[in-house]
């Protein structure tokens, strides 16, 4: 009696488990679902259906005249981000733009290999493995399907050692 009480558990507990999923993913349970939901507002729900009826294009009318009145942000997707370095507030941006606009340097340059000397190329993987980590392998494609961009966001002093670096392995390097 004692081994089959564990099988008869787990046997009823299955069961439970399905009626109760099949209860919960039926079309009448969740129909009932959403006509509570909707039953709450009505109001809701006539928007909701009539912007239902609207297509793509008048759906996106829709969201920018809604964050122009509301005053509401754009957002990045994906949450919230850092600014980066050139980056300046939003509230801050409004000043500046009736004031006479001041170019800024560029201070963060792409790296990109155009091309190498065919006698220097194992010495060119050998850098490009070290200097991005890739594997061997990685770094092989890597050079031989130059030009690529090899580093983004790098300082000027930096890419001006990288590139001195590259030339001296027969290796021409681009700062853009």
């Amino acid at each position: 009696m004692s081994t089959a009480a564990p099988s008869l558990i787990r046997s009823c507990s299955r069961a439970l488990r399905s009626s109760t999923l099949r209860q919960r993913t039926s079309p009448l349970y969740l129909s009932r679902r959403w006509q509570t939901a909707a039953a709450a507002n009505p109001k809701i729900d006539s928007i909701v259906d009539e912007i239902s009826k609207l297509t793509l294009l008048e759906t996106a009318d829709l969201v920018s005249t809604l964050k122009s009145r509301l005053n509401i942000p754009d957002m990045p997707m994906g949450g919230f981000m850092a600014a980066g370095p050139g980056a300046a507030a939003p509230a801050a941006a409004e000043p500046e733009e009736e004031e006479a606009p001041v170019k800024q340097a560029k201070t963060l340059f792409v790296l990109k290999l155009q091309s190498f000397e065919t006698g220097s190329k194992p010495k060119v993987i050998k850098e490009i493995k070290s200097m991005l980590g890739l594997s061997l392998v990685d770094s092989k494609k890597f050079v031989e399907s130059a030009p690529k961009t090899m580093k983004e966001g790098v300082p000027k002093d930096e890419a001006e050692k990288i590139m001195e670096a590259m030339k001296a392995l027969g290796a021409v390097v681009t700062m853009e």
